[in-house]
């Protein structure tokens, strides 16, 4: 029968008819408690099944005497006890070797058992299994007890149609016709592979088409083909993979349906559904199939590619069963080969290392032979490092030693006379690539030969004739080992070993297991446990998975994307944030869905005071002329934007405003036709439709800005080119309705009169605003809650959102599930808990702030589960992290209702404001639900909760009880609004170093099952800003550097010219970019901007933006310290960086940041802290301000200036001497009162300058306690080695 019908009544017991010799065990407790006793709720015996108390590795296994399809299975106790199993592992094989896991959806191997000794606990399979032999191995038991167990199998009879192919073999089925064309293709058959490469199935026709099913490097392809290869490229050409390891002698079942272009892939549970390239929609197949090889035509017997090497069953191509035919010799299959039609099963025992830490496998070393000794085994990992092979040899009376490791992903052989010397060959690349290798060590005379799969050999030559000593150790050494037998330098191999033989005789891995032979320790026997976890790619946005034998890791290297599993943008929202972050003017990443699946969007952030404009420009921005275009064949231009059209809805759904100009300039050329108004020329928006209007926000008016406005140059017409006038007329509108823009086409159609000409301009898309940031409602009922449909969230959950409240505690976010659920609530006035259970039992993190939550204050909230790990971050406090367990449940199963502010039992609900609430990169529209939701109201009341941009350059709003206040700490400047510069002039020498806290804890102890790390865990991201002024060259201006070599530098060169030191990698030479080629040390103040997001670095001198691509994308790890001025330490920095960090900076600093450090203000206010290290002679400074003050004057003298040249041309003409007189006269008079009028400006300006300094210093009294608190806090932390701010 087809391998996808399972019989709904497939339910039947089977194993309650089973013969007692069917129960076998590892070991049993007593005659009353054996194997046989084991039957679902039989009493008699010892009610049941026991191991002895000594079996290390017990099981219990049913022979159901043939191969069944099982459909559930069913646990008990044993009776009359306190014995049971609680959970369990359950293995199944053809033969009773060569044993599989059954896995769970998420991949849990382990089975939820009983709770007592009667109850019967029954598991329905989640995808049935066709097998004979069942093994249930207990992994915990009843605590007042030991194991016991009775069992039951549920299922029924399985009628297969087996062939077994010799890997020189195959099936042929030849068509009734010459070829056969199909437009649907329905193929199924099962597989059971002995190696990684082979053809399952084959078909080509003579135009080119083909279909091919291959395994290759233990992957199944699927190669497709469906048009004329003859005359088309190769473009059309399909392969799809599917499915790893596959070469593990168990059952792999394949589904192939094609309908026309659409293809449905099936291996095992997964499914790949694709359409196929080109224009063909039918498959044309010549002559025949063939199953099993390609066998090259007119040679019977030779094949094209490796033939498969395994057993099939139930092939069925197009409801036609192959192998039923073959096995009854029908005249349509022809066999070639040896094709037999029982599946033969090797006796391959393999062994599974299991820790990395503590496995290992001792075997005596036969008695010495005249050849010497050889040892020979097969290996497959995933790990880069591990020990295979040591033994202990004797050379004379010296102990030597044969190593035998992976390192690296290479396989190295050492013959190790001493701990200095040693010899070393290696062999291999990425031998850890989860595929079987073989590898033979062969010591004869006076030397060892190490073969590895069919690689050339390599040898080491010895001195003196070698004897193993007593033992040979394979995968790692005896933890308490006391004596020197057994070196290991690297860590244990964890992966899957078989045929090992020493000298030539096959080692008996079974006789191992049950203690005859050898000795062993964190050993699975009969079971390679290899899993492929990179196999269905958690790793998100496009980024690279790599694995171990126990975890998977993510490459997020130039995705711009970051965190355990690449979820987490690096780039914000909007430019909007960018503005609140303190950014100016200058090209930006923006990622309007955040973690959505949505890439970056590289726009122009145009910031202007609180007013912020997100420009986005396409490839058409000049004006276009046009000729010759009627409405029959019109002129088309189109626009490609710097985004997709998925990316700029996003962005504009994401804005408060969106508009974009349109000018029409004409000449006879219409835009309606006047007599029945039908459109003459048009635009296209972004969803593909036709729009006619030229202007505004109204898109069913027809008309013009100037029909809008009523101000046409024809009253006569909406639109002034609809006049038909021969002079230049223009139609220039900004269009605003969002739900169409940006324009993606225009279309021209009247230019094809004597003297017609149409010029058009459409500007860049510009979008204002940010509708979700400050989305905001207000709960003032506690049994109130805002309720959404829920997201899909099984494998990736993220929600951020901002509160603030004076409640003590409150949930904010919850979804339940029948089990599952995810909860975020403030758990007390100043604890924000993120709980939630996959499966695995609740999970609960927590962060704690030193000060109260519940202070009317905004504070904001990010949590994130995927499978790798959860995390919690509250505000700047530190990142709260707990990896998840790697072989626990994966999707989060919740319920279809999402609450926002409180639960479904109504209870601890959440009292306060809630604002910019987002899950999974999606905006909620809290303020919309608002409305019909007694108890919630939109908005939130107070000077904090709105755009208004009233702290500036990072400053945080805090609201008072009459008005508000800014809290500059982590800002550059100062200031009410945070807007006024701090500045510090350097004298020669001076420096001030800035160090930087890292978890030095969590390095050196990565194991911590909850780790805490900073809050900027993002380290491929940089912001920096300074202003200086000096005349002095070289001079260094700043320098951060890590602990691991790498550092970044802004310097000033010998002639003066700008510089960016970005040394990412110690072994690579570094990136510089020099975006000012003229001198700077001009004693100007000049400002730098450098933002680097990945790869891209932005920057931004004065008014000149510049772009930079730095050669690898590398995060700063493990930061040090960051320095202004002269670099005195021991820094491994290049040589011109490190002339300019000797020569120091003399001159003036303004307004310094390094992204949340503000370094001249950590040194103007602590002063003696262990975390700013001042030398030589600083001064508190103004040079910022008075360079502003210098600007405005300049720019006032020179409008004197101009003044007076127009005056001395207009004099130029007057030839009287006594008007030349009385000019100058006046002249003189007016520049007096010019410098009187500046003398007072002056005065004015010093006045309010000390003002603003006696106020700043009041405002920041009350700041200054809790940033030196902070510091204080800083040093704290750093003694206890604990958690840390930055």
């Amino acid at each position: 029968m087809p391998l996808s019908s399972v019989s709904d009544s497939c339910d039947g017991s089977l194993a309650s008819i089973l013969p007692a010799a069917s129960f076998q065990s590892s070991s049993h407790f007593s005659d009353s408690r054996a194997a046989y006793f084991a039957k679902l709720n039989k009493k008699d015996g010892g009610g049941g099944w026991s191991p002895e108390s000594t079996d290390r590795s017990p099981w219990l296994q049913v022979d159901l005497q043939d191969r069944m399809e099982v459909t559930a299975v069913a646990t008990q106790g044993r009776h009359g006890s306190t014995d049971w199993v609680s959970t369990y592992m359950l293995l199944y094989s053809d033969t009773g070797r060569v044993w599989k896991q059954y896995m769970l959806e998420d991949n849990v191997g382990s089975i939820m058992g009983n709770v007592n000794p009667d109850s019967v606990v029954h598991h329905k399979l989640s995808q049935s299994i066709r097998t004979r032999f069942l093994r249930f191995v207990p992994l915990e038991w009843s605590p007042s007890g030991r194991v016991g167990l009775r069992v039951a199998v549920y299922g029924c009879a399985y009628r297969s149609y087996v062939a077994d192919f010799d890997g020189r073999s195959s099936l042929l089925y030849r068509f009734n016709q010459k070829s056969m064309s199909t437009v649907k293709d329905v193929i199924s058959l099962r597989f059971k592979s002995r190696q990684a490469e082979g053809v399952l199935l084959h078909g080509e026709g003579q135009r080119g088409d083909y279909i091919t099913l291959e395994l290759h490097r233990g992957r199944l392809a699927l190669h497709l083909n469906l048009d004329d290869s003859r005359v088309r490229s190769s473009s059309a050409r399909m392969v799809v993979t599917l499915g790893s390891l596959l070469d593990d002698l168990h059952w792999h079942s394949v589904l192939i349906e094609r309908f026309n272009k659409q293809v449905n892939f099936t291996l095992d549970r997964h499914t790949q559904h694709f359409r196929t390239k080109g224009d063909g929609d039918s498959l044309e197949v010549d002559y025949e199939l063939s199953f099993g090889g390609i066998p090259l035509p007119g040679k019977p017997g030779t094949f094209i590619r490796r033939n498969f090497h395994g057993c099939m069953e139930n092939l069925y191509y197009n409801g036609v069963n192959i192998i039923d035919l073959a096995k009854r010799r029908k005249p349509q299959i022809y066999s070639v080969g040896n094709v037999t039609f029982s599946c033969s099963e090797p006796q391959l025992v393999a062994a599974t290392f299991q820790s990395s830490s503590s496995s290992f496998l001792s075997l005596p070393a036969p008695a010495p032979i005249l050849e010497g000794f050889s040892v020979r085994l097969q290996f497959r990992t995933w790990n880069p490092d591990g020990l295979l092979l040591s033994s202990p040899l004797i050379s004379g009376q010296e102990l030597r030693y044969l190593i035998l490791q992976i390192s690296s992903g290479r396989l190295h052989l050492t013959h190790q006379t001493s701990a200095l010397k040693m010899s070393e060959v290696s062999a291999g690349q990425r031998v850890n690539d989860g595929l079987w290798h073989s590898v033979s060590l062969n010591a004869r005379g006076l030397q060892i030969i190490m073969t590895l799969d069919s690689e050339p050999a390599s040898m080491i030559q010895l001195k003196s004739y070698l004897e193993p000593k007593d033992k040979h150790y394979f995968g790692g050494c005896p933890v308490s080992q006391n004596d020197s037998s057994c070196l290991n330098p690297t860590m244990a191999f964890q992966g899957c070993v078989r045929l090992i033989l020493v000298n030539n005789q096959p080692v008996d891995l079974l006789s191992v297991q049950q203690g005859h032979l050898g000795s062993y320790n964190q050993l699975q026997f009969d079971l390679c446990g290899i899993r492929d976890r990179c196999l269905y790619n958690f790793c998100e946005h496009g980024s690279r998975c790599s694995q171990t034998w126990s975890s998977f890791f993510c490459d997020c290297t130039g995705t711009g994307y970051s965190g355990a599993t690449c979820h987490n943008s690096i780039y914000e929202a909007s430019c909007e944030h960018y503005r609140l972050a303190g950014s100016t003017s200058g090209y930006f990443s923006i990622d309007p869905d955040g973690s959505g699946p949505l890439d970056p969007i590289q726009v122009y952030c145009n910031i202007t005071g609180s007013k912020v404009w997100t420009v986005v420009r396409h490839n058409n921005s000049n004006a276009v002329r046009v000729r010759g275009s009627t409405l029959q064949k019109p002129y088309v231009g189109w626009f490609n934007y710097s985004a997709s059209s998925e990316q700029l809805k996003a962005l504009v759904s994401l804005s408060g405003h969106c508009e974009q100009r349109i000018a029409y300039h004409c000449r006879r050329s219409r835009l309606f036709n006047p007599w029945d108004g039908t459109p003459l020329s048009w635009w296209v928006d972004r969803r593909g439709e036709k729009r006619t209007y030229w202007g505004g926000f109204q898109p069913g008016v027809q008309q013009c800005s100037c029909g809008l406005e009523e101000n046409c140059a024809d009253m006569n017409y909406f639109c002034n080119c609809d006049a038909d006038r021969v002079s230049w007329e223009n139609d220039t509108g900004v269009l605003s309705y969002k739900e169409h823009l940006p324009v993606q086409e225009i279309v021209v159609g009247d230019t094809y009169r004597l003297g017609s000409e149409a010029m058009y301009v459409v500007g860049p898309l510009q979008c204002s605003g940010d509708k979700f940031l400050w989305n905001a409602v207000s709960f003032y009922q506690a049994a109130s809650y805002l309720q959404f449909p829920a997201l899909q969230v099984e494998l990736s959950l993220d929600v951020s959102f901002y509160f603030k409240t004076a409640s003590p505690s409150g949930v904010f976010v919850e979804n339940m599930g029948i089990q599952n659920f995810v909860r975020v609530e403030l758990s007390s006035p100043s604890a924000v808990t993120f709980s939630f259970n996959v499966g695995d039992g609740p999970v609960v993190l927590t962060v704690k702030s030193p000060v109260p939550l519940n202070d009317r204050q905004w504070h904001w909230v990010r949590a994130e589960r995927n499978v790798k790990e959860a995390c919690l971050q509250v505000d700047q406090l530190p990142l709260r992290i707990i990896e998840t367990p790697p072989d626990g449940h994966l999707r989060l199963q919740l319920g279809s209702q999402l609450f926002v502010g409180g639960t479904a039992t109504r209870q601890r609900g959440f009292l306060g404001c809630i604002r910019a609430f987002n899950m999974n990169g999606v905006n909620f529209d809290l303020e919309e639900r608002a409305k019909v939701t007694p108890g919630v109201s939109s908005g939130c009341a107070g000077h904090c909760s709105s755009s208004a941009g009233l702290c500036h350059n990072r400053g945080k709003c805090i609201e008072k009880s009459s008005g508000y206040m800014c809290d500059c700490t982590n800002s550059a400047y100062g200031g009410p609004s945070c807007t006024e510069e701090v500045s510090m002039s350097f004298e020669r020498g001076a420096s001030v170093t800035y160090i930087f806290q890292e978890p030095f804890s969590v390095i050196q102890n990565r194991s911590a099952a909850v780790l805490t790390v900073p809050s900027q865990y993002s380290k491929t991201r940089d912001n920096m800003a300074l202003s200086f002024q000096t005349t002095q060259s070289p001079a260094m201006l700043l320098t951060v550097n890590t602990l691991s070599q790498q550092y970044v530098a802004i310097i000033l060169a010998r002639n003066g010219s700008l510089q960016i030191w970005y040394q990412l990698h110690k072994e690579k030479r570094p990136d510089v970019f020099i975006p000012i080629l003229s001198s700077l040390a001009d004693g100007r103040l000049h400002r730098v901007h450098i933002q680097r997001e990945g790869k891209d670095v932005f920057v931004q001198v004065d008014h000149e933006n510049k772009k930079y691509t730095l050669s690898y994308d590398a995060a700063f790890n493990s930061m040090k310290s960051l320095t202004l001025g002269k670099v005195t330490g021991g820094d491994v920095l290049d040589d011109e960086v490190a002339r300019a960090g000797s020569k120091g900076f003399i001159g003036c600093f303004s307004s310094v940041q390094y992204n949340h450090v503000a370094p001249l203000k950590a040194a103007l206010l602590n002063r003696g802290s262990s975390l700013v290290s001042i030398r030589g002679h600083l001064l508190e400074s103004n040079c910022g301000a008075l360079a502003d003050l210098s600007t405005s004057i300049s720019r006032l003298d020179h409008g004197e200036e101009v003044g007076k040249d127009n005056e001395h041309h207009e004099d130029d003409s007057q030839p009287d001497s006594a008007v030349i007189g009385g000019v100058v006269t006046a002249a003189v008079f007016s520049t007096l009162c010019v410098l009187a009028v500046m003398t007072r400006f002056l005065y004015q300006h010093r006045q309010a300058q000390r003002t603003a300094r006696l106020q700043e210093k009041e405002h920041q009294r009350s700041l200054e306690a809790a940033y030196r608190a902070e510091f204080h806090l800083h040093n704290s932390m750093r003694d206890s080695m604990q958690e840390y701010y930055i």
